[in-house]
């Protein structure tokens, strides 16, 4: 069996940059294992698998699987993933994809590159000692959900950079995603996410955790757009915008790779 392949760096203009991600458009869906074997070995943060959606509700239907398993909601291989069909089809200026977990997301092409909507993702303070204590500094807060969303606000970017999380203790506490952010030097925040219990130490550039920082840093700052940027090592800027429920997430995608998937 032969798959179409696109390796796509996503939030950045320039290869080598921003975050990986496989998007393989399928005619039908494979046996879960499959996916997730190809996903292992892509050994990217996600690989995206797409058909097209025979309900009418959206253009296509979505799901993503990290190295080690299926995820409910990723950002930047959904923009990976619009990037992938609008730049096969110039008619299009917007692709819809139907999710398992989070509904209809959208992906406009715009002058300046790609417009990702996601819902929003709201947390409230929680007394989690055992996750500051894992990821270390001194977080001023602890914000967290119950789909595993976490986000530790530091006093400045210097803590951020300076994190050394204990990631085999990390793992240890399930699926988590650990959102460590600040105030920028250069953008209105900065951040670093870490998900170790799903196989990603720490992850380059992500837009699931931009959709849970966009409304807890937008009553900091108050206003409801601002710049942002992930200091992984990679690194990528983001655009941020709350819209009611839903949060708008700015940025381009580069193909690293075009092939062909052989099972």
């Amino acid at each position: 069996m032969k798959l179409p392949y696109f390796h796509v760096d996503a939030f950045t203009d320039k290869a080598f940059s921003g975050n990986q991600a496989a998007v393989i458009p399928l005619e039908n869906w494979l046996d879960d294992a499959i996916l997730q074997s190809i996903a292992a070995e892509n050994n990217f943060a996600e690989t995206a698998f797409i058909i097209a959606d025979k309900s009418g509700e959206a253009d296509f239907e979505l799901r993503w699987f990290t190295p080690t398993d299926e995820v409910r909601m990723c950002g930047h291989a959904t923009l990976a993933s619009g990037h992938v069909v609008l730049s096969q089809d110039d008619s299009m200026d917007i692709v819809t994809f139907r999710t398992r977990k989070v509904g209809i997301l959208a992906v406009e092409r715009t002058e300046n590159g790609y417009e990702l909507t996601l819902p929003a993702v709201i947390t409230s303070p929680v007394e989690r000692p055992d996750i500051a204590a894992a990821i270390g500094g001194n977080p001023l807060e602890i914000w967290g959900n119950e789909n595993d969303y976490f986000i530790l606000h530091y006093n400045d970017a210097d803590e951020i950079l300076a994190l050394a999380p204990d990631f085999k203790t990390l793992a240890t506490l399930g699926k988590d995603i650990f959102i460590c952010t600040a105030r920028g030097k250069d953008t209105d925040i900065i951040s670093r996410v870490f998900v170790p219990g799903a196989g990603i130490d720490e992850d380059p550039v992500t837009g699931s955790a931009h959709a849970t920082l966009a409304p807890f840093w937008a009553k900091i700052l108050g206003k409801n757009q601002f710049t942002a940027y992930q200091a992984s090592k990679r690194g990528g800027h983001i655009g941020c915008t709350l819209e009611n429920d839903r949060v708008i997430l700015m940025g381009n995608c580069v193909n690293v790779v075009e092939g062909v998937f052989t099972l």
